[in-house]
């Protein structure tokens, strides 16, 4: 997951959510708290061990093999090597029913951890020809472990699960290393929806809420991401003499004024928010000369899809038009990153009491929008899909105060881990409940 994420702290409770039409007989819930609590233990350990031995995007090799192996143990179908490292396992049901997708991200990042723990990372790794410490500073390692339970969990209810089951762990979820493909979309790419599920849940643990909390909304939840870089081309003369010369500085600054405009006055801002922001300008090397050209990088955020293509092509028109007028060229390049995650409002709908009952209604906050971007956004787009997110900060701490995901102190409190197993197993058996 992309940046921090922040939240309203409005209950959710308070939505007139319709309920399911038809509810898991008692046997089977009571068999599934049984395994859920089998396994509370495990997903420590899992946990802990993935935490101390991290990798980085497309490079998870070890985590793919801690991941199959334990998948083989349950005696799933294994695929291995799915967009360079993703590991994905089906369960069949003892009965025919939907097919539900489960995903959880496997990598980490280039941040040297700073936490007290007797686990905690030590590792280092190449990143972008430099010597970095590498640490599960978004909380990945969580993701792993509690979809590692959640298999073995459901594993042990096989024959009364009206369904079937698909694991996905996923590499590369915080970007592809240059030059690479990778993360969701790649994994879609190489036929991992070939047979399509009927739907598909996620979850991401969060510093933002305390540890028994879960957050979500309906419709869109997080932003798409996009990244921009203009490069403004002049002509060099003394900064004595401008009229000699073409301005590409003067050029930029204008192009940079001009962009803030598209999303304050030329999109529809009653129909959602969105983000131009620059974050670097390079160009000139003295006071006295203006130089030949300047580069502009920046990031776009949205929160629907067709505005995000409109928001693209009056980037361009605008960096190009603002430039000639100057007498200077704009030449932008977009690389198109994430989509808008978008919470099926219909399964959203369906699901919400699913949540409710496991986290308690006291527990369940709605989300602000969240201009962040994650890539299980590609899954959605394929098939309805729920995201959430599962507080890990202790509770009695203040949330709003803890380190945030991505930091170097970002800390997961393991006691969060078993609700996250209770919760993605519940939804699954209650998803195959609605649908007999």
């Amino acid at each position: 997951m992309l940046h921090k994420v922040i939240y309203s702290g409005l209950l959710l409770s308070t939505l007139s959510a319709p309920s399911f039409a038809a509810a898991p007989d008692q046997q089977l819930n009571k068999n599934l708290k049984k395994a859920n609590h089998s396994v509370s233990e495990k997903v420590i350990t899992w946990r802990r061990h993935l935490h101390q031995y991290p990798e980085l995007s497309n490079r998870e090799f070890e985590t793919a093999k801690y991941i199959t192996k334990h998948l083989k143990a349950l005696g799933l179908e294994v695929q291995t090597g799915i967009a360079h490292t993703g590991v994905v396992a089906k369960l069949k049901g003892g009965k025919k029913g939907p097919l539900v997708a489960l995903r959880a991200d496997m990598d980490a990042l280039p941040v040297t951890e700073q936490v007290d723990l007797p686990f905690a990372s030590t590792q280092t790794s190449t990143y972008r020809g430099n010597e970095v410490g590498v640490m599960h500073a978004c909380g990945h390692d969580n993701h792993v472990a509690i979809l590692m339970a959640v298999a073995e969990s459901l594993a042990k209810i096989q024959d009364d699960l009206a369904g079937d089951v698909l694991f996905v762990f996923q590499p590369a979820e915080e970007g592809a290393p240059e030059g690479e493909e990778g993360g969701a979309e790649l994994m879609l790419k190489e036929g991992l929806f070939k047979e399509k599920p009927d739907a598909v849940f996620g979850l991401h643990v969060t510093s933002s809420l305390n540890t028994g909390q879960i957050g979500f909304r309906e419709g869109p939840l997080m932003a798409s991401e996009d990244s921009f870089t203009i490069n403004v081309q002049g002509r060099q003369t003394h900064g004595s003499r401008p009229w000699n010369g073409v301005d590409p500085i003067v050029a930029s600054s204008q192009i940079i004024m001009a962009t803030q405009t598209i999303s304050s006055r030329q999109v529809d801002v009653t129909k959602a928010p969105s983000v131009i922001s620059f974050g670097a300008i390079n160009g000139g090397v003295r006071s006295n000369i203006i130089p030949d050209s300047v580069e502009l990088i920046g990031t776009i955020r949205t929160f629907d899809q067709a505005m995000r293509a409109d928001i693209k092509k009056r980037l361009v028109k605008t960096a190009e038009m603002v430039a000639e007028s100057g007498g200077a060229k704009a030449d932008v390049h977009i690389d198109h990153g994430y989509p808008v995650t978008v919470n099926d409002v219909k399964l959203t709908q369906k699901m919400t009491p699913t949540l409710t009952k496991v986290a308690g209604a006291e527990n369940i906050i709605t989300t602000d929008l969240i201009t962040g971007a994650e890539d299980f956004s590609y899954y959605a787009l394929e098939t309805p899909g729920l995201f959430f997110f599962l507080g890990v900060t202790p509770q009695g701490q203040d949330a709003k105060t803890a380190a945030s995901n991505h930091s170097p102190q970002f800390f997961a409190d393991e006691q969060a881990l078993q609700l996250g197993v209770n919760a993605m197993t519940q939804l699954v058996v209650d998803y195959f409940a609605m649908k007999k």
